[in-house]
């Protein structure tokens, strides 16, 4: 059985792992001719701080926007047709709900390298990914 990957949903928020995640996800592109999703989830709580902070909605989109240039310019330079996504939640449940909706085949995430008490503290978006997504799930370190 050959495993094939024609929908993929590249979980982004900017940081350098995200970047590392988004190299990843432009070999499984090419390799399978697949589209990629990016979706960077707004999470509410740090939401309502930006808000707090920032005057201007316009202001808080043009940063998120920012943020994700980096791994955006990836995709561009490898010609990778994707779509941006926006979501507001918690990260974990929107990306797998996110996938599931939109049928994705493959779920790329980033993994921040925290040790293993906070993991068990905190809780880990990745994990939490890859323990509740219906589809695989490849977590980049």
């Amino acid at each position: 059985m050959a495993i094939l990957f024609s929908k993929l949903l590249l979980a982004t928020d900017g940081s350098e792992h995200s970047i590392r995640s988004a190299d990843c996800a432009v070999e499984l592109a090419q390799k399978f001719h697949a589209k990629v999703d990016v979706v960077y989830v707004i999470d509410e709580k740090k939401s309502k701080s930006d808000v707090l902070q920032h005057v201007d909605k316009f202001d808080l989109k043009i940063e998120r926007q920012e943020k994700i240039k980096p791994v955006l310019a990836l995709l561009d330079k490898a010609n990778i047709t994707y779509e941006v996504h926006f979501t507001h939640g918690e990260p974990a449940p929107c990306i797998i709900d996110f996938a599931e909706k939109n049928e994705s085949d493959c779920v790329i995430v980033g993994s921040r390298g925290r040790n293993k008490v906070q993991t068990m503290i905190l809780g880990s978006v990745s994990h939490k990914v890859a323990k509740h997504a219906a589809c695989p799930v490849l977590i980049i370190k």
